[in-house]
């Protein structure tokens, strides 16, 4: 296995110009091509194996966008008229698996095998099926009930009665089914529980609204998609990826900064800016401008929190690693989603900050870290092919302790560049 070792440093400090979000990436590039009429040129794309996915699946689908350029896209819209019988290969890419099943379900001309790789067979999807099979769509299992692979075929499709589904699994699944709707003449889903990470459903819902498409929402219980049609906006721009901020704001915070990375601010649509709050909160300095953020922290102590970040699951797992240089205990609660990701993040989590001297409590929902005295050096971190792990483990470097990032590769999947980019703002 390949591994990088990262000598420690002596601080943080540079600007960082953030790649484009994944999760506005692959929505916009969904929605231009559900639109009727027209051609929507995509700006700032974020180029990796997740929007590689995304961009392969439509291409397989009849779309003919050129991705030679991720600076400019032109997707050409298909108002959902797929090619009519295709193997799509989604590897590990939550978004794009669970929104093409939801839309190619509500849509379907003919048949489709939707795939992945192990891990993503392994990751939950019977309620987002549940739901499209109670809208009348044809999905079957191909292997166990509730996972992937799935094959759709055409179904007999009425949305004129509310559908429901479970809201405390995975957001995706709402989104992917309000993105959805208007391929079908609009519905209604009703909530079952607590919805999670609400912000990445706001950014849903932001950008239907760009391509014409308005949505009722009822206190986060119910969501109502008139009978509307997409159409392009002509451009949309993609903003940074504030989960990818994430480590580089925990930069300045846990070494000194300033650090400021640019792409996102205080007009951003995506959740995850909210970081700042929780960085605040341990200690350091922050400043919005209008499409950047700076973090500085010249005290260099950190406190412990005890907060829920259901709001900022991604980012959450940053503070974890933050709660390592902290002043007392530190609780995260309310991350049950973590277990449901590309790993079980609460335990994996758990292994790898014990390897670094951390008491770590496991909970079902909830994870708390006990910082040790002193940082074990030099410990190889296992990363299971998850690159948030990859990433947010990589800043104990910084504190000044060595640390080997093992399969540091795994980051191509949101961030190919992410270690030459730390590297410029590490003295």
């Amino acid at each position: 296995m390949k591994a990088l070792a990262l000598a420690a440093a002596k601080g943080a400090r540079g600007t960082v110009r953030l790649p484009g979000s994944k999760s506005i990436t692959n929505r916009v590039l969904l929605l231009a091509a559900l639109s009727g009429t027209g051609k929507t040129v995509v700006r700032g794309a974020l180029d990796a194996e997740d929007t590689r996915v995304m961009i392969a699946a439509l291409q397989k689908l009849g779309v003919p966008l050129d991705d030679r350029n991720f600076a400019e896209i032109v997707v050409p819209g298909r108002a959902g008229k797929f090619s009519r019988k295709k193997d799509l290969f989604l590897g590990n890419a939550g978004t794009a698996y669970r929104s093409l099943t939801a839309a190619l379900a509500l849509a379907a001309r003919g048949e489709y095998c939707l795939m992945g790789v192990p891990r993503m067979h392994e990751r939950p999807i019977g309620d987002l099926v549940k739901a499209l099979h109670a809208f009348g769509a044809h999905v079957d299992y191909v292997g166990a009930a509730g996972y992937p692979p799935l094959v759709i075929k055409r179904g007999q499709i009425d949305t004129r009665k509310p559908v429901k589904v479970r809201g405390d699994v995975s957001s995706q699944f709402v989104s992917a089914l309000l993105m959805a709707l208007p391929l079908a003449g609009g519905g209604t889903i009703e909530i079952e529980g607590e919805l999670v990470s609400k912000p990445y459903v706001e950014i849903t819902l932001n950008l239907m609204r760009r391509f014409g498409v308005d949505i009722a929402r009822h206190d986060w219980r119910k969501f109502r998609v008139s009978n509307a049609k997409y159409l392009s906006p002509g451009e949309i721009h993609v903003e940074g990826d504030a989960s990818s901020a994430s480590y580089f704001l925990a930069a300045g915070a846990l070494a000194g900064g300033p650090v400021r990375v640019e792409g996102v601010g205080k007009d951003s649509i995506q959740g995850d800016v909210r970081f700042t709050e929780v960085l605040e909160k341990m200690g350091a300095v922050v400043a919005f401008g209008t499409n950047s953020i700076e973090i500085s922290n010249q005290r260099r102590k950190l406190k412990g929190f005890d907060l829920d970040l259901n709001h900022i699951p991604d980012a959450a797992m940053t503070a974890a690693v933050l709660a390592l240089f902290a002043e007392g205990p530190t609780t995260i609660r309310n991350i049950g989603n973590w277990r449901v990701k590309e790993t079980d993040r609460i335990a994996a989590m758990g292994k790898e900050l014990r390897k670094l001297g951390a008491v770590v409590t496991e909970g079902k929902d909830q994870i708390r870290v006990e910082p040790p005295k002193t940082i074990t050096p030099g410990i190889a971190i296992d990363t299971y092919n998850d690159h948030r792990m990859a990433m947010c483990f990589s800043l104990v470097s910084l504190a000044g302790v060595p640390v080997t990032i093992n399969d540091p590769d795994c980051v191509a999947k949101t961030f190919p560049d992410y270690f030459k980019t730390l590297a410029s703002v590490t003295v």
